[in-house]
């Protein structure tokens, strides 16, 4: 009988979480994380000031559907205009070809049941930010331990643009999809990234940075073939989703130009927009010149040298720059979510007008949300979580609250 009794005083192992128990662990961080940003709202719908866009006693209802939900809805029920619409001047008004359509159409059908696209598109916005937790810890845990992709999730629900999952913008959607989609290129799913990129491409605009992020990636896996093996089936995986990305990302000007009978019309519909900034904007969209334009507006308007203001925008792409070449918290994520966020920023400079949307569109750089959380002091951990709670009011009291001018524009 000795030699069946227990001797070894060490404890037992404690047994890893299961999935159920991690997948109750996010629910209940998503939750508490929507509940903070729900009352935030509601402070703000009760804080709405006359002078406000959306004006005094409102309804929570005339957040989701304000700025850009507006054209989303107005997709749904009335879908694109043809021909397109034109100003007093005769140039191209803003429109609702700017806009990708699977939001709204999935906003439309699950709001019929309740008869509100509102209620469909708050609902389609909360399951997709749930869904994207999910998907963003197991992003992470290609990379991470348990414990880290847990602060990384905990981060991203209660990240300062914590009130997309609330609204009915796309943002959420296609974070979804993205994380998917990046999970896939670490697991080597290639195969699903051929309903990935389409559900991607048509959600909103940003495929075509993963279309070059698939092509740097081809090139780094070739050239380290003799360490880690590239299969020939890999070789016409990454190459065939790269040209489908390609094909899907330029697809809706040409969608655009069939149905409005004008080959310009979706370059036009974006052009629109920042007439609302510029005295004497481009009349043709040339890359990267929107920063150049854009920068000295804000120089002038900061009343910043203009010297002085490029010297400093210089220092941040270098020291971005570096970050995703040695910084060894973003090493850490490994080399295809570097590429995907290297590919991401060179498009916003390509393409994107920096004004009042900017912190919005750094959603699509979720992923780097791991390195944030890498460091464990527990000083780090909830400086970063309460930054970004308040941050997250500072946002939503100014663009829904406030909303009084062009400078707060979410």
């Amino acid at each position: 009988m000795a030699e069946l009794t227990r001797t070894d005083q060490t404890p037992a192992r404690t047994a890893p979480p299961t999935r159920v128990v991690t997948a109750l662990r996010i629910t209940g961080i998503y939750v508490v994380a929507r509940i903070i940003t729900f009352t935030f709202l509601f402070i703000s719908s009760a804080l709405a000031a006359p002078g406000s866009r959306f004006g005094p006693g409102l309804g929570i209802e005339r957040f989701i559907t304000g700025w850009d939900g507006q054209w989303y809805w107005q997709i749904a029920f009335q879908g694109y205009p043809s021909p397109l619409p034109l100003t007093d001047t005769g140039a191209v008004a803003e429109n609702a070809w700017a806009f990708m359509p699977l939001y709204p159409w999935v906003a439309n059908v699950i709001g019929m049941p309740f008869g509100s696209w509102a209620t469909g598109a708050a609902i389609t916005s909360l399951v997709c930010g749930l869904l994207s937790c999910f998907a963003l810890y197991r992003l992470m845990r290609n990379r991470l331990s348990r414990n880290v992709s847990m602060w990384a999730v905990v981060f991203f629900a209660n990240g300062p643009l914590a009130a997309l999952f609330h609204v009915g913008y796309a943002e959420a959607m296609f974070t979804l999809f993205l994380l998917l989609a990046l999970n896939a290129v670490l697991r080597r799913r290639f195969a699903e990234l051929y309903i990935l990129i389409p559900l991607m491409g048509f959600t909103r605009p940003g495929i075509l940075p993963f279309a070059l992020m698939l092509g740097l990636y081809g090139m780094w896996r070739w050239f380290r073939r003799d360490r880690d093996p590239l299969p020939r089936i890999q070789i016409i995986h990454i190459l065939a989703t790269g040209a489908l990305a390609v094909l899907v990302g330029f697809s809706w000007q040409i969608i655009a130009g069939i149905v409005t009978g004008d080959l310009g019309a979706y370059l036009s519909t974006e052009l629109a927009w920042r007439r609302n900034w510029l005295a004497e904007p481009a009349t043709a969209f040339i890359p990267f010149e929107a920063w150049g334009a854009a920068l000295n507006m804000w120089f002038g308007l900061w009343q910043v040298p203009v010297f002085l203001g490029w010297l400093t925008f210089g220092v941040l792409l270098a020291l971005i720059g570096w970050a995703l070449l040695r910084e060894r918290h973003v090493l850490a994520m490994g080399v295809e979510l570097r590429l995907w966020s290297a590919s991401y920023m060179l498009y916003l400079l390509a393409v994107f007008f920096p004004q009042s949307s900017t912190l919005r569109l750094l959603l699509p750089l979720t992923p780097l949300v791991g390195a944030i959380a890498i460091p464990r002091s527990p000083w780090w951990r909830g400086g970063i979580l309460i930054g970004g709670v308040l941050y997250q009011w500072f946002w939503i009291y100014s663009v829904y609250a406030l909303a009084a001018t062009v400078y707060q524009i979410p």
